[in-house]
């Protein structure tokens, strides 16, 4: 009989899930996708149910690694709150399963694994794609993604500036309260990214928040928010001036607002840049539009699941 599943709270998923152990790792099952062989990953596109009462959607993303004896899901919700809201606007579950009975090995609290995959792989386009000697990081958005992308891009890359934007003045005081580095409010988006070499949209917007007339050429934008197909972050002109990256192609056309509305074309996902199969076009601007993926949920729960073994298992 199978022992009951691990719970792992998100107080131990964030000690449990350091960024320069997960990157790596991210990189690799990043590239692994794009190969698209199912003995490296099967990855449907998100199915999504609408949860119309409560103005929000309930997702499902399944994962199976053959080859590395993973298989995961994340049941994650995302509401359009009210502003002012106390409420999340997402609430994730990861479940990670022994693929050769099905039981579950572990049940972790998805909210913290989301944050830190996410800005982790918005860092890895970071690496690929932003200008050499990039200086200022503009942050669009000050709720917990937000935070989580700065940390990792902190911890990662030295700017000599960090600037945050949000739409309350509460929301600022609250990220820069909660951030243990230096970091310049701003009173609008437009001040926010001028000049700035890397820009990351991490807000509930469902409708352009980023406009190419700001964006200084050469630059890189890391889109987060916008899950929906009719929502966007970013308008026409940056997305048709910008060579377009995607973490998924069928998830890219089946979801972002920002991509399908403008029509562009993808050029590459992040994984054929990884695997040397198409070029990271630095010296262009550029855009990361990220949707987030199971695989990127599969590799983190694992690296979790494995740190808690080994801290339980010591003799």
């Amino acid at each position: 009989m199978a022992a009951p599943p691990v719970i792992i709270s998100d107080h131990q998923v964030s000690r449990l899930l350091p960024c320069g152990e997960l990157i790596p790792r991210l990189e690799e099952a990043l590239a692994k996708f794009s190969l698209r062989d199912s003995s490296e990953v099967i990855q449907p596109v998100r199915s999504t149910l609408p949860l119309q009462k409560h103005n929000g959607f309930m997702c499902l993303m399944p994962t199976y690694m053959e080859n590395n004896g993973v298989l995961c899901t994340k049941f994650v919700g995302f509401y359009n709150r009210e502003k002012g809201s106390e409420l999340p606007s997402v609430q994730a579950t990861v479940v990670l399963l022994d693929p050769e009975n099905g039981s579950m090995k572990a049940v972790m609290e998805g909210n913290g694994i989301t944050c830190v995959r996410t800005a982790a792989v918005s860092a890895i386009s970071a690496k690929l794609l932003m200008p050499p000697q990039a200086e200022v990081l503009a942050i669009l958005g000050t709720g917990q993604q937000a935070l989580s992308h700065y940390n990792v891009f902190t911890e990662m890359f030295s700017f000599k500036e960090v600037r945050v934007w949000g739409h309350r003045k509460q929301g600022m005081d609250r990220f820069r309260d909660s951030v243990s580095g230096p970091v310049t409010c701003c009173d609008s988006a437009e001040t926010a990214v001028t000049g700035a070499d890397v820009i990351v949209t991490v807000t509930s917007s469902l409708e352009p928040v980023l406009f190419g007339q700001w964006v200084k050429p050469g630059a890189h934008v890391a889109a987060v928010g916008a899950c929906r197909p009719d929502w966007r972050e970013l308008d026409d002109v940056l997305m048709e001036a910008a060579v377009v990256y995607v973490d998924s192609r069928e998830g890219a056309m089946a979801e972002s607002g920002d991509i399908i509305l403008s029509k562009v074309e993808i050029f590459a996902e992040l994984g054929e840049v990884i695997s040397g199969g198409k070029p990271a076009l630095r010296e262009k601007t550029t855009v990361f539009k990220s949707l987030g993926m199971g695989v990127e949920d599969a590799v983190s729960a694992k690296l979790v699941f494995d740190q808690w073994e080994a801290t339980n298992n010591q003799p």
